[in-house]
């Protein structure tokens, strides 16, 4: 605690900026206004765009430099918070730390100041529900988690809370980890496949970001890699305390695996412990069967087999994510799989179902290829509703596989979310399965993956 309060006291002395308003850091701010710290927001945005929250924070004191020109001049300042969406490599940022001013991000300042165990979770895909697998094992045993990160919660607005016996699990993203140089007491990665290149640029770039979870670890530390994804396994030699890994396919020397019978185990070389079968775990798919070897690889040795069976067996999974939304009278299910930002989260998505699908797909292009995701597109897909800047680019990726056949999967073009929703609602016959599963992020239309989500599941809701 006494560090906790000797970093607020330093930062009262500090002239302190934050970019952007999202959820993190209008905590944090409303944090540092408590704290008796002065702080200044810089955002592209106008006051009436900012909405309510601009006058909350104007009226609480906070000084604004406000459009286009809102990072300008960040010399003026001592220490500035990015937001997790402002990228570590920005001009003006690069401009800014040669200049001598500190540049960091929430997450940065948790760490160091955290006083518990820390877990933390990254991949380009099943991270979220890893993060969240994890947090319910240690929750289910009795310990207090806090989670945080990247599923949308800022942890550092309660760090004075924080107590050494809880846990802080938290998800981090490409973009978190791109300036971060602490790492967590156990680190896991999921996977890692080709994801934001419109941002990193280069696969290089991409890789080394993630690698920034294991980069800082000491002896006394843990990894839980992927052995079955060959860019994580590629990892192994960098890590520095205890290695972990789970795999679907493979018996590792230590680590969860898979069993021909369904059986999820716990190898601990050589010493194989069933853990329970993959019919145990509630949310669909065989992605999940790998987010739960994953998850149980991390908590090894402090969690028992009993909590594990329990949460999976209760555990109805995270919001958007092959989330179940209605059945409509005609007897359609519908699903909601909005968090499918990138072609093998669409994979996994298609792959948890045994029929051919009525598919709602495209979104804002983060300029990573669709061609990986094309076959299995063409078996798993009767209909697909393409909508966004990307329709074009997937429909040429799904035409162009050697598995396409004239209209097998028919596509259909859509104006927008209540125009694809409609024609997916026209198409679709008892029986059927429509999901939301974009393969793309969600920033030519909404803010977010969650808002656009939310807006299929209201139209859903409605028909």
């Amino acid at each position: 605690m006494k560090q906790i309060k000797l970093f607020f006291e330093e930062m009262k002395q500090k002239k302190v900026a934050f970019i952007g308003v999202g959820v993190t850091n209008t905590d944090i701010i409303r944090l540092f206004l408590k704290k008796g710290i002065n702080v200044t927001l810089l955002d592209k945005k106008q006051p009436e765009q900012l909405g309510d929250v601009y006058n909350e924070l104007k009226d609480a004191g906070v000084v604004f430099r406000l459009g286009e020109s809102y990072l300008d001049a960040l010399e003026d300042f001592d220490v500035i918070f990015r937001s997790p969406g402002m990228y570590f490599n920005h001009p003006k940022l690069t401009e800014a730390r040669e200049k001598g001013v500190a540049v960091t991000t929430e997450m940065e300042v948790f760490f160091e100041l955290c006083p518990c165990k820390i877990y933390a979770v990254t991949g380009s895909d099943g991270k979220t529900t890893t993060t969240s697998v994890i947090a319910e094992f240690l929750s289910a045993s009795g310990v207090t988690v806090h989670k945080g990160g990247n599923i949308g919660r800022a942890l550092l607005p309660i760090i004075e809370d924080i107590k050494e016996t809880d846990a802080a699990v938290v998800e981090l993203s490409s973009f978190q980890l791109l300036s971060m140089r602490q790492s967590p007491d156990v680190a896991v990665i999921t996977n890692i496949a080709p994801n934001h290149l419109d941002v990193h640029g280069t696969m290089d770039e991409y890789i080394a970001a993630k690698v920034n979870i294991i980069a800082h670890q000491n002896a006394f530390s843990k990894t839980v890699l992927n052995l079955d994804n060959e860019l994580t396994n590629a990892l192994s030699s960098q890590v520095r305390g205890t290695l972990v890994k789970f795999s679907r396919n493979n018996m590792p020397d230590r680590g969860a695996f898979l069993r021909e019978d369904g059986m999820l185990c716990y190898n601990e070389l050589g010493n194989v412990t069933p853990v329970m079968h993959m019919d145990d775990i509630r949310i669909p798919g065989m992605h999940n069967v790998e987010n739960y070897l994953t998850a149980i690889s991390a908590v090894w040795g402090e969690v028992s087999l009993d909590t594990i069976t329990y949460v999976a067996k209760n555990f109805g999974g995270v919001e958007h994510r092959i989330e179940f939304v209605r059945e409509t009278s005609d007897g359609v299910k519908w699903y909601n799989d909005s968090i499918a930002t990138s072609p093998t989260r669409v994979l996994a998505g298609l792959n948890s179902f045994s029929q051919r699908l009525i598919v709602i797909m495209g979104g804002y292009d983060k300029k990573i290829p669709f061609e990986p995701m094309a076959e299995t597109v063409c078996q798993k897909v009767k209909v697909m509703i393409l909508m966004g800047v990307t329709a074009s680019k997937i429909e040429a990726a799904v035409t162009g596989c050697s598995a396409y056949r004239d209209g097998y999967p028919m596509i259909i073009h859509a104006e927008s979310m209540e125009d694809a929703v409609k024609k997916a609602q026209d198409i679709s016959e008892n029986g059927d399965i429509v999901t939301l599963s974009p393969a793309c992020a969600s920033f030519d239309l909404y803010p977010n993956f969650e808002v656009r989500g939310n807006h299929y599941k209201r139209l859903v809701k409605e028909l």
